[in-house]
């Protein structure tokens, strides 16, 4: 299953290929009403239990606790205060585009993955328009890589490069900017100056081959992450494997076997995973991962062991608890903070939630029942 382009009166599809396509005749669909908890849809700004998310998906947090949040059915970008007050800093619910421009002047078009600087800049995988955008702390939104509705694979600068369908965006210390390149099945690297280079995998090449920079090989990689020293982790999606790749451009697979899904914990190959999404490093050096299919939260140790945090495997749902009690609906997004709590964008469920070192889960904001239906990709 390879990516295409979403028809914009098609709904959003979120498993495995997230927003990659929909519904067709080689998938399933799962209309999950989620239990009791709190799962409409929606774009209201507020506190508490007034506030609605539409299929939120990336997510981010900044050094004073507040969450930002790729409202991806939305095509907006949310802001959640760490006292809970949630406020829509660009784009307009409900409209997609490719306009930059001043908070709501400016568009998106199903945005994905998200990042944000010391100084309070966001950095936007813009998914639907095969572009990086930039959201400044004052909303002020411009495009810093890329071209709207122009996928391909170019290296070069700013507008001049070319992306397809990208969803994971990482930065490190120095500002460089690394993006999961999903349709194209590579990683890319964006220097502060706005300069594309493609750092491992060769577009069009699906597989899983380990090796140094375009003799790597990735199959719909989404979610990237970085560790203090610098080295990348992709959940490379389409394979079920959590990749390693160094500055170096070398590719490597701590943990999952390529073309084997499952949910068993163990060390490196032994263990298994359904279409992982989003990753992120807290700051032990833990990998934790957003294993989607399985609807679970798993971590990798550096060394690539295996186990799992939070949700029960193959059951969807939206209650909070701790361990297998708590229940996730095709979990996306996940973001770590200083203290190692994780927040996790309940994709399914259109819900974030809070996942202690622990592995005890609260639902932060919330809203009224309702119900959520998801494209089942078979690979």
């Amino acid at each position: 299953m390879r990516l295409q382009k979403l028809h914009t009166g098609l709904p959003l599809c979120l498993l495995g290929l997230m927003l990659a396509g929909c519904c067709k005749n080689s998938q399933t669909t799962s209309c999950d009403n989620a239990s009791n908890n709190n799962t409409s849809a929606g774009s209201s700004d507020g506190s508490g239990n007034s506030v609605r998310f539409n299929q939120p998906s990336g997510i981010a947090v900044d050094a004073g606790g507040n969450l930002f949040v790729s409202d991806t059915g939305n095509n907006t970008i949310r802001k959640i205060t760490a006292a809970g007050v949630a406020t829509t800093i660009a784009g307009s619910a409900g409209n997609a585009g490719s306009t930059d421009g001043n908070a709501q002047n400016a568009l998106f078009n199903q945005p994905g993955g998200i990042a944000v600087d010391n100084a309070g800049n966001l950095y936007v995988a813009d998914t639907q328009n095969d572009t990086i955008r930039k959201v400044t702390a004052a909303g002020a939104v411009s495009t810093l890589a890329g071209s709207p509705g122009q996928s391909g694979q170019a290296d070069g600068s700013a507008g001049n490069a070319r992306f397809n369908q990208p969803w994971g965006v990482v930065l490190d210390a120095a500002g460089n900017l690394y993006v999961a390149d999903t349709g194209n099945d590579t990683v890319r690297k964006i220097s502060p100056a706005g300069v594309v280079t493609t750092l491992a995998g060769t577009a069009g090449n699906v597989g899983s081959q380990d090796g140094s920079g375009s003799s790597a090989s990735f199959n719909l990689p989404q979610g990237i992450a970085i560790d203090s020293a610098a080295n990348l982790y992709v959940a490379d999606t389409g394979n079920n494997t959590i990749r390693k790749l160094t500055q170096a451009g070398v590719v490597s697979t701590l943990a999952g076997t390529a073309g084997n899904s499952g949910s068993s914990d163990g060390s490196g190959p032994r263990a298994s995973f359904n279409q992982p999404n989003g990753i992120v490093v807290d700051s032990s050096g833990n990998v934790r991962i957003t294993d989607s299919a399985n609807q679970l939260l798993r971590s990798a140790s550096a060394s690539g062991v295996v186990s799992t945090l939070a949700g029960n495997v193959g059951n969807a749902g939206a209650a909070d608890g701790s361990g297998n009690k708590a229940s996730f609906n095709q979990p996306k997004g996940i973001a770590s903070d200083s203290a190692n709590n994780l927040y996790v964008a309940d994709t399914g469920n259109n819900l974030l939630r809070k996942v202690t070192p622990g592995g005890q889960v609260t639902t932060l904001l919330s809203g009224g029942n309702g119900s959520s239906c998801l494209c089942l990709f078979n690979f």
